[in-house]
C-alpha cells in the first residue's frame, strides 16, 4: 500500500449506507467522516465472501467492549461494492449502529490508498488491511492478504 502510518487520508467520495432507512445513500467526502476522533477503517475485498463475511466483520461486531476500552469512537468498513450490495450485507447482520459500511463505487478511495488488486478475471477490488486514524491520519496500519487473522479485531486491538 502507498499510505503509510503519518499519513492523512485522501479525501475521496464514497457512498455512506444509512442502516436505519432502505435504499439511502448518500454520496459523501472521506474528509467529512473519517477525520474526526479515534476511529477504525477496515478495508476487504468483498461483501458476501467468505472470509470477509466469517471473518473480518464479524469480528468488529463481537469486539465491542474491547472498542470503546481504546476510546475507539467509530468503526467503518469500505469495500469495492455497490451500495446496494453494502446495504443488503449490512442487513444481514442487523448492523444498526453498531459499524458504518461505506461503498467505494468505482474504487477511487482504494486507489488512492494504493490497496487495489484485481482479483481473477472479476475485476478491482480491496486488499484486506485495518487502520487506527485519529483526525484523518493513519496511526496504525495492518495489511494482509488472504487469509484474516492480523487485520481482525482480536488482533489488530492488541496492536493499538
Amino acid at each position: 500500500m502507498k499510505i503509510k502510518e503519518g499519513d492523512k487520508l485522501p479525501n475521496t467520495k464514497v457512498f455512506i449506507i444509512n442502516m436505519d432507512k432502505e435504499y439511502e445513500h448518500k454520496e459523501i467526502s472521506i474528509s467529512e467522516i473519517l477525520n474526526k476522533d479515534k476511529i477504525i477503517l477496515f478495508g476487504l475485498p468483498g461483501a458476501f465472501t467468505p472470509g470477509c463475511s466469517k471473518k473480518h466483520l464479524p469480528s468488529f461486531l463481537e469486539a465491542t467492549e474491547k472498542l470503546k476500552e481504546k476510546n475507539i469512537r467509530k468503526v467503518f468498513c469500505i469495500s469495492i461494492n455497490d451500495p446496494f450490495v453494502m446495504e443488503a450485507w449490512g442487513r444481514n447482520y442487523n448492523l444498526k449502529d453498531k459499524l458504518t459500511l461505506l461503498a467505494d463505487v468505482k474504487g477511487d478511495f482504494t486507489k488512492n490508498i494504493g490497496a487495489e488488486f484485481i482479483w481473477r478475471e472479476w475485476g478491482l477490488r480491496s486488499k484486506r488491511y485495518t487502520m487506527l486514524l485519529e483526525a484523518g491520519v493513519v496511526k496504525k496500519l495492518v495489511e494482509e492478504e488472504g487469509k484474516c487473522e492480523l487485520t481482525a479485531a482480536e488482533n489488530f486491538l492488541k496492536e493499538i
